[in-house]
């Protein structure tokens, strides 16, 4: 099978620094709140959670910090050079994991979610390779106030235009100093993201919305079970 081209091998090395960069920055303090909510803590002896679209392994040690040991995916081998520094990685299609079916107790997808053109395949297959009973804990940019149809000059007021609507990659951004206008996003409105969760059998147990005080949210996140029966 032929790999998709991987949009950040091109600044994997550019992005590893910048992901180190922003490793304390108030936004990724919202990111691993959430996780370490919607993350149960581990049995004694630890699991195996599938970080799906693990880039660098920017989260590993928050995920670690719940009992449960990382393993990663991700198409970009220029990320996965870093990556494989902090935890075992495999190289592979997100839509398409190289993972038996009802194997995998935990899997995250963590700020992954704008990077793959077909999310719903995404969830499909988390869906297909948790066991019954495991749990998704999907953590992204919130789909209805951040993106390149959100004007965010001013975090108060979040101005929200017609390309909400619009689900093609977009490189025109909030934001000109990140990684938006480099790699381009994919946008998946807030049904779209909800219906494929439902689609892939699973089941919304928590929801986080998280934003800088007095503002408007920025990170959406949520946990899903896949039933037991």
């Amino acid at each position: 099978m032929v790999m998709p081209l991987a949009a950040y091998d091109a600044i994997a090395d550019w992005y590893a620094d910048y992901i180190a960069a922003g490793a304390g920055s108030a936004y990724a303090q919202r990111v691993t709140a959430a996780l370490a909510r919607l993350l149960p803590p581990a049995e004694p002896g630890g699991g195996t959670c599938l970080d799906v679209c693990c880039g660098t392994g920017a989260y590993v040690a928050a995920i670690r910090a719940r009992g449960w040991r990382p393993v990663g995916v991700d198409l970009s081998q220029g990320q996965l050079r870093r990556g494989r520094e902090v935890m075992p990685v495999v190289q592979a299609d997100a839509t398409a994991l190289p993972v038996r079916s009802t194997s995998v107790p935990v899997a995250t997808c963590i700020l992954g979610h704008s990077d793959v053109p077909d999310y719903p395949a995404v969830i499909h297959e988390i869906g297909r390779v948790l066991r019954p009973g495991g749990l998704f804990v999907h953590i992204g940019i919130h789909p209805c106030f951040t993106g390149a149809f959100a004007d965010r000059s001013d975090p108060a007021r979040i101005i929200v235009d017609g390309g909400y609507h619009r689900t093609e990659r977009r490189f025109d951004s909030f934001t000109t100093q990140g990684v938006r206008n480099r790699v381009g996003a994919w946008h998946l409105p807030l049904a779209g993201l909800l219906n494929a969760v439902v689609a892939a059998g699973l089941r919304i147990v928590d929801t986080v919305e998280a934003s800088p005080q007095d503002a408007v949210p920025d990170v959406f996140a949520f946990a899903a079970v896949k039933p037991a029966h």
